[in-house]
């Protein structure tokens, strides 16, 4: 009898662990309006409650964004950025990484930035 409880309570933890969790509650995130002008977007996006700016790197002519729980990102251009102004916003669901875009600028920079955050998710971690 004592073995038979100690196996269960062996096989009792992972079967906890397997059965589902309640979901995560979404990011409070807003979806890109290409209609906007590039600084009213930008404006809407950056003032988001929760949003995490990325540390900016005074080379880079990109300002990045992520909500709180880092499922959606923003980057919006600055001066001097292929295809400025544009906005990108890359949503993470299911283990897929989706991006969308507003080109307001040249479209030749503007595909060179989707080139660009399309290759970031082909990128493995060893």
């Amino acid at each position: 009898m004592r073995g038979a409880l100690a196996l269960t309570l062996l096989i009792a933890p992972p079967l906890c662990a397997c059965t589902p969790q309640e979901t995560a509650q979404p990011d409070p995130a807003i979806g890109l309006d290409c209609a906007l002008p590039f600084d009213a977007q930008a404006t809407k996006i950056t003032v988001q409650a929760g949003l995490v700016p990325a540390p900016h790197d005074p080379l880079e002519p990109y300002k990045f964004y992520s909500t709180p729980h880092g499922r959606v990102s923003y980057l919006i251009t600055e001066p001097g950025a292929p295809g400025h102004p544009a906005i990108a916003m890359e949503v993470a669901s299911q283990g897929k990484v989706d991006i969308s875009g507003c080109p307001y600028g040249d479209p030749k920079g503007y595909a060179k930035i989707m080139a660009y955050l399309e290759s970031l998710k082909t990128v493995t971690h060893r």
